[in-house]
């Protein structure tokens, strides 16, 4: 009998809107749709256990907002108005317990400001380092799924072994290795989940990690409130075995992303993916005849390469290169107002649970908003918008005296940071085809945590002049955001698998009046 659902086809019916040269030949969406048909408790429940990495993900990201916090502490004798490095140590005490801190378990109370800031520093310089020395590995080797398990539970056991921590200079080490292990995890998550759905379920399904990063964000407070009078280490355990537990399970629920088994020509994989992510209606249908109509195109598809060779492909290519380039200078002004605001809360007059409590809440409608409208919204004009917007608010923080108004305008700054943060990521995954996906997605990540490194010098000399933090930040996110003007729209164009599909696509296209190829 004929099988009525060939694989790929040999051609597929023109993009809405899109010139006769520009009509995309086999899709693998199609495939996709067809095998999974509508989206199912199955599907949402896998592509919800994969986006949940980023809740640990934000956790271990923001911990050092409690851990490595400045304990307050009081006069036991006649002290007012003196230096704390200034007194004898029987003239004061610390209002909480001497170990629910770093600075006064191992006594930094007088230490620099380098030395203080080293832990956060050396975490963020790992994220760094791991980006760019693991997030080739998603798109060669590995892949999504192994790439994530490794990830998190490199991440995990190190904070674990972060709780044993006898000195600052140990505990900077295994931070930078938390940091370096963390550093692929929101990015295999979100081009994971995304991969195992159809175009209809991209968008949304992809913000289903940015609430779980939020909801992470949101537990710290609630953890570090609850063991205020106990040690810190206390945090790095509640957080990281857990995470550990997590990271394990994902090994035996998750499939593999089928759109990369197939780039990489794993056949038997790639049809045993299928059909156990099938609807009960389609696998009837899923017969050897329907996968063995595959013929040519997995010779033309199939690459098999080195760790290094997406990245070598991005930087090859000069379209490429270009995306990649602009899209990095975008995230890291947006990296140095989202990473940069939580931590210069310090600086506030305002109680640090209820600042943190704020901030990690304004995270809600950031994701909400995406969710709502990303169908809706053309990628470019959002992210030029909303970092305008987040620069004017930053640096109004300066210009405003009144507390009040302040908090607002930060609050405001940081809501729109987040959603911009939310839909850069997105706009990257549409940007680039799947066989570099990936790594270009990890590549702007990096750009954004790269902000962040730059973010507790600001904010430490923010201290004295706040126009150092909130007007840098404000003036840093506005022009980055300006490179975003010479990026092709993708909103509602399909994804492409292979870079010879991509240049096919804008091979000689002028998108939106702007040359991009």
């Amino acid at each position: 009998m004929t099988d009525p659902h060939p694989l790929l086809s040999h051609t597929a019916p023109p993009e809405k809107g899109a010139p006769p040269q520009y009509q995309r030949s086999s899709s693998l969406d199609d495939t996709i749709e067809h095998c999974i048909g509508d989206l199912g408790w199955k599907h949402i429940l896998q592509a919800t256990l994969v986006s949940f990495a980023w809740f640990f993900d934000a956790q271990q990201t923001f911990i050092s907002v409690f851990t490595d916090a400045e304990p307050q502490w009081s006069c036991v004798e006649s002290c007012a108005g003196a230096d704390l490095c200034q007194l004898p140590a029987a003239a004061w005490a610390w209002v909480t317990p001497a170990d629910a801190s770093i600075i006064s378990d191992w006594s930094l109370q007088c230490a620099g400001s380098i030395v203080k800031g080293l832990p956060a520093s050396s975490f963020f310089f790992g994220c760094l380092v791991g980006g760019f020395a693991l997030a080739t590995l998603a798109d060669s080797s590995l892949g999504r799924k192994k790439m994530l398990v490794l990830s998190s539970l490199l991440m995990s056991l190190t904070g674990v072994l972060t709780a044993l921590s006898t000195g600052i200079w140990m505990y900077t080490a295994l931070r930078f290795v938390s940091g370096f292990g963390r550093a692929t995890i929101g990015t295999c998550a979100l081009v994971l989940s995304t991969e195992l759905v159809g175009k209809k379920w991209r968008e949304n399904i992809g913000i289903i990690g940015f609430i779980c990063f939020t909801l992470g964000f949101l537990s710290l407070p609630v953890i570090a409130y609850w063991s205020r009078d106990s040690s810190w280490r206390l945090m790095y355990l509640w957080t990281c075995v857990p995470s550990v537990i997590y990271s394990i399970s994902l090994m035996f629920i998750v499939p593999e992303s089928p759109r990369w088994l197939f780039i990489k020509g794993r056949k038997e994989e790639f049809e045993e993916t299928l059909r156990s992510m099938a609807a009960p209606t389609n696998r009837s249908s899923l017969t050897q005849s329907f996968f063995s109509r595959c013929g040519d195109d997995w010779v033309e598809t199939s690459q098999e390469t080195d760790m290094f060779s997406a990245a070598k492909i991005l930087v090859k290519k000069g379209w490429s290169c270009r995306r990649l380039v602009s899209m990095m200078v975008v995230g890291f002004g947006i990296g140095m107002v989202y990473y940069g605001m939580p931590l210069g809360l310090g600086n506030l007059s305002v109680n640090l649970y209820v600042s943190v409590t704020l901030n990690a809440v304004s995270e809600f409608p950031a994701s909400l908003f995406t969710f709502l409208l990303i169908g809706k919204l053309n990628r470019k004009g959002a992210v030029l918008g909303l970092c305008v917007m987040s620069g004017i608010c930053s640096v109004c923080c300066v210009v405003v005296s009144w507390q009040g108004m302040q908090i607002v305008l930060e609050l405001l700054s940081f809501f729109c940071a987040c959603t911009a943060f939310d839909i850069v990521l997105i706009y990257t995954l549409e940007l680039f085809p799947t066989s570099v996906r990936n790594s270009a997605v990890s590549m702007v990540r990096q750009a954004l945590v790269f902000g962040g490194v730059l973010s507790p010098v600001l904010v430490a000399a923010g201290r004295k002049n706040s126009f150092l933090s909130y007007g840098v930040f404000g003036i840093a996110i506005s022009v980055c955001a300006l490179f975003v003007v010479c990026l092709p729209e993708t909103r509602g164009r399909l994804l492409c698998d292979t870079i010879e599909e991509e240049e096919r696509r804008y091979a000689t296209a002028n998108d939106d009046g702007v040359y991009c190829i």
